[in-house]
């Protein structure tokens, strides 16, 4: 099995809303059918290439994840940076950790992001690097502070909700505006997802930036939390997470977490949804 028919199946099972157990590509190709456990794990009676393995290993769960379903992915130093003090960001992790970024939006229903990371980073949020469909792109900017310039707001090829606070300016024209009740400064991120899955958007990935996905992740709602790091000592800047404070390391989250090579790079995926259960 190579990468390309790896990620075929994986869409397939994206695309299907499958629930292991399962089995993956029996009749559809001249390739080996995958099986899948009620525990996620993949056989194969054929050889797999190494890559496409690790494809398997950290997507087909993202696939699988059931109906209702939130992951976060972070590309940080080894100091836990994930941009200059300036917010510069281009590229703290290499191609492939893009690439794999890529993936994520193409299986899931929306891609979230705060203001803080349009404006520094202007991300068009599509899947220009692989095969498949573009998300909806969400934009959490509660005080309607971005300017109508930004690329996501210019491409109407992709629907664009802009989520804002109460009393917000108007936003730019040809996106939908989504009014939520907030402070003028922070959205409920629960009530976001309940926005979002009113409209379909059940499968969700909180792209960024830091203080976004610590936001949802403080509240308990990601199932999943991708992190790669890369070789990299900023030593400065802005964190990967911020987080409420706790007072031992035995209240730390610890899930379950697996990790592997990614290019230069080291992949950490973790499963947050074994840490509730």
């Amino acid at each position: 099995m190579d990468d390309h028919y790896a990620w075929r199946l994986i869409q397939d099972a994206r695309i299907d809303r499958r629930i292991a157990p399962t089995t993956l590509g029996d009749g559809n190709t001249q390739q080996a059918p995958i099986l899948i456990d009620a525990r996620g794990d993949w056989q194969i009676k054929a050889p797999v290439s190494d890559t496409a393995a690790a494809l398997l290993d950290t997507l087909l769960p993202v696939a699988l994840g059931g109906a209702r379903f939130v992951i976060a992915q972070l590309g940080q130093s080894l100091d836990g940076r994930i941009a200059t003090e300036s917010g510069h960001s281009h590229y703290v992790t290499g191609e492939a950790s893009r690439i794999h970024l890529h993936r994520l939006r193409a299986l899931v229903d929306a891609v979230i992001v705060g203001a803080g990371t349009v404006a520094a980073d202007d991300p068009q949020l599509t899947v220009r690097h692989v095969p498949g469909a573009n998300p909806v792109r969400v934009v959490l900017d509660p005080r309607a502070r971005l300017s109508a310039d930004r690329r996501l707001f210019c491409d109407d090829s992709v629907p664009t909700l802009h989520v804002v606070a109460t009393d917000a300016p108007p936003s730019p024209p040809g996106v939908e505006r989504v009014v939520m009740p907030g402070d003028g400064a922070t959205l409920d991120p629960a009530v976001i997802l309940a926005m979002l899955a009113e409209r379909g958007l059940e499968r969700v990935l909180v792209e960024g930036g830091g203080v976004t996905i610590s936001r949802f992740l403080d509240a308990g709602l990601l199932d999943r939390l991708h992190v790669v790091v890369a070789p990299m000592l900023i030593g400065s800047g802005r964190p990967a997470l911020s987080l409420w404070p706790i007072e031992r390391l035995d209240t730390a989250l610890r899930p379950p977490c697996r990790s592997t090579p990614m290019g230069d790079d080291m992949f950490f995926d973790l499963d947050l949804r074994a840490g509730k259960m």
